[in-house]
């Protein structure tokens, strides 16, 4: 102790005095052992806890002073059309124009408003423009790494709306935040209103209110009714999932929300039970139109290109309305005409009026860059009088035109015909029961199907071919020994390699035995792209329509696909070399005329509901797809006699002829 004493005495005398900051605040904590050493006192807490709220607080009245209201609103009067060009940069449409009218708060009927105020912020009228407890949700869901959604009262809306962008980060919430409270104590709460139904976007291009009334029930706003008013309020949560124009689950989200809305006037003391007890039918809104600029073929493309923009950028539905956009597809001009072209010309013996099998017929044709851009598609005769895209569809099944799929899954991960037993390779001379109706085998024996029956393959014809190798049957369209070959890799491995080569999961057919022949519905653009790999060594890029997009000129982020190696080149090319072979002397024969080197599969199903024609040359992949359905079920009708053919005649016919042509004019 003496010792101690004397050092600070001596150091004393020197004139220094050593600050020792960990010892003023007794931390690590003396007269402490083990864990309570480093344990700090409730002094020490409260200490380091004052000094954060005092920062924290400091902070937020640095951001609050620092924080201004934004003199000008977002420019709505200077919103563009957006602009879609072709492959070579020429103008192929100019779509939409921002669709906004201004109307008094007057105009707009109360039920109306509390329709919205009910849905979106019941507490408007008596917050203080924000929500603290759905701040601290937002906050947290923020923290925690999940979507920064939810908690926005009228006015912050209204503040992303018109003076902020629709970021969802941390900083664009805490300036919604600011600017929300100071204009809540600048401007009234019905000019706040006024303001926001004046700005919102309630899809179908329109902006406001009085112009959603429109688009949606061809009236002003000022003559909706309370039902109406609930359900424009429920596109606020956003249009793209409630416009019952775009699918059935947006119609049961819509319908759902519209009577939750309704309810909860109720309960708010805006609508009586009995006004309420009067509204039971869902007010469906008008078909949506098709916008003019979008004839023929150039509204599938722009469809096309619009979704691919949405699912490949940041760009939101709301933002892309606003316009200003220029949209560079990969879309390609004259093979888009020469596709149009083939079909009308081999469809001109089709008389729906005077043939009942020609009835309802449709015909969707993709083709397919090897690199994956979409350079042509026929969706339909006429956009305008068609929306729904014949070449997207992933309702019909691409029959035996999925054979090559199988073949490539055998060739790449062998067979294995006892179960636990080891996969062995096969080649194509592998040999197979290429004769119509034999067992379909498992390990286990034979292959029962749901009716108590063995499954038997089916060739086409019923023809029986013998002996039949691996190649043999993608060359002949024999299906039996495919079928078979299907059982023996394995369905789950043949829907893995489908996979691998584009198929979708959601277009996937049921693991049976008619797997291995074509129960998946995968899309012509999907079947393009697929067989494009069996072009380029097995090499296969996901199918995309846009190259670029700008905004004034300024170039936006698009996510663009990358290639991947789905086969093994040596798998690939021995699919290419049956393809080939095809054309040379096989089922294929009649497309020889398309140029040489082409590789091409008809394709056909059991059930004779859907014919198909995909291949490729070196450098181009097409699929044609030929059905017959009525749209609004979607259920599929027989191909037998369409366009007055002999009832023997394959139903891989029709598409194979608009293949042809259009492969020979394509080049």
């Amino acid at each position: 102790m003496r010792a101690h004493q004397g050092g600070e005495a001596e150091e004393k005398k020197a004139g220094r005095r050593r600050w020792r900051p960990l010892r003023r605040i007794d931390y690590p904590r003396r007269g402490r052992r083990g864990v309570r050493r480093w344990l700090p006192s409730w002094r020490q807490l409260l200490l380091v806890s004052g000094a954060g709220a005092v920062a924290l607080t400091g902070l937020a009245a640095w951001f609050y002073t620092t924080t201004r209201v934004p003199e000008d609103l977002n420019a709505f009067a200077t919103q563009q059309n957006n602009v879609y060009y072709w492959a070579d940069g020429t103008e192929m449409a100019r779509i939409g124009e921002t669709n906004r009218q201004e109307v008094p708060l007057d105009q707009v009927p109360e039920s109306v408003q509390w329709a919205v105020l009910s849905a979106e912020n019941e507490t408007f009228y008596s917050d203080p423009g924000i929500s603290l407890k759905g701040i601290g949700r937002a906050i947290y869901t923020m923290a925690t790494g999940g979507d920064t959604q939810g908690g926005s009262t009228i006015t912050q809306q209204y503040v992303k709306n018109t003076y902020l962008n629709q970021h969802q980060d941390m900083s664009r919430k805490l300036s919604e935040v600011v600017i929300a409270i100071k204009l809540d104590q600048r401007m009234s709460k019905r000019d706040i209103l006024a303001g926001y139904l004046n700005t919102s976007w309630f899809g179908r291009g329109s902006y406001g209110i009085e112009r959603a009334a429109a688009a949606y029930y061809g009236k002003d706003v000022s003559q909706l009714n309370p039902s109406e008013g609930a359900f424009l309020a429920a596109l606020l949560k956003g249009a793209g999932q409630y416009d019952p124009a775009l699918g059935a689950d947006n119609h049961q989200r819509a319908e759902e929300r519209w009577s939750w809305i309704l309810d909860r006037m109720v309960e708010a003391g805006k609508l009586s039970a009995a006004e309420r007890a009067g509204y039971t039918v869902f007010p469906e809104p008008l078909p949506q139109p098709k916008a003019a600029g979008l004839s023929g073929q150039v509204g599938y493309l722009v469809d096309m290109a619009r979704t691919y923009v949405e699912g490949h950028s940041d760009i939101t539905q709301a933002q892309f309305d606003l316009g200003g956009y220029q949209i560079h597809t990969t879309f390609e001009k004259p093979k888009v005409d020469a596709l149009a072209a083939s079909v009308r010309e081999a469809t001109k013996g089709i008389d729906p009026d005077n043939r009942e099998a020609d009835k309802l017929l449709k015909v969707g044709a993709a083709s397919v860059a090897l690199d994956g851009r979409v350079v042509a598609l026929y969706g339909g005769p006429d956009y305008r009088k068609q929306g729904f895209n014949n070449a997207n569809t992933s309702t019909v099944p691409i029959g035996s035109a999925f054979t090559p799929l199988v073949y490539a899954a055998g060739l790449s991960q062998g067979v294995q015909r006892e179960r636990g037993g080891s996969r062995t390779p096969v080649a194509p001379t592998t040999s197979y029961d290429g004769d119509n109706g034999v067992n379909v085998m498992t390990p286990e024996g034979p292959y029962w199907g749901r009716d108590g029956k063995i499954v038997k393959t089916a060739n086409d014809g019923k023809r029986n071919w013998g002996p039949t190798s691996l190649r043999g049957a993608v060359e002949q369209s024999v299906n039996g020994p495919m079928m078979q070959l299907a059982m023996d890799v394995g369905l789950d491995k043949v829907q893995q390699t489908a996979a691998d080569l584009g198929v979708l999961p959601s277009s996937m057919g049921e693991l049976v035995p008619a797997f291995g022949v074509g129960n998946s519905t995968p899309s012509a653009i999907r079947a393009a792209d697929a067989y494009a790999a069996f072009a380029a060594g097995g090499s296969r890029t996901d199918p995309y329509s846009v190259l670029r997009i700008t905004r004034n000129g300024e170039p936006l982020t698009l996510r663009l696909p990358t290639a991947v190696q789905a086969l093994s080149a040596a798998a690939a090319g021995e699919v290419d070399a049956a393809l080939k072979g095809a054309v040379r002397n096989g089922s294929a024969k009649s497309v020889a005329e398309a140029g040489p080197d082409v590789a091409a599969k008809p394709g056909a199903t059991v059930d004779r509901t859907a014919g198909w024609s995909v291949g490729y040359n070196g450098h181009l992949a097409t699929a044609v797809t030929v059905f017959r359905a009525d749209l609004k079920d979607m259920k599929l009708l027989s191909l037998e006699g369409v366009g007055g053919a002999a009832p023997d005649t394959p139903d891989s016919e029709l598409p194979t002829r608009i293949w042809t042509s259009y492969m020979k004019a394509a080049g």
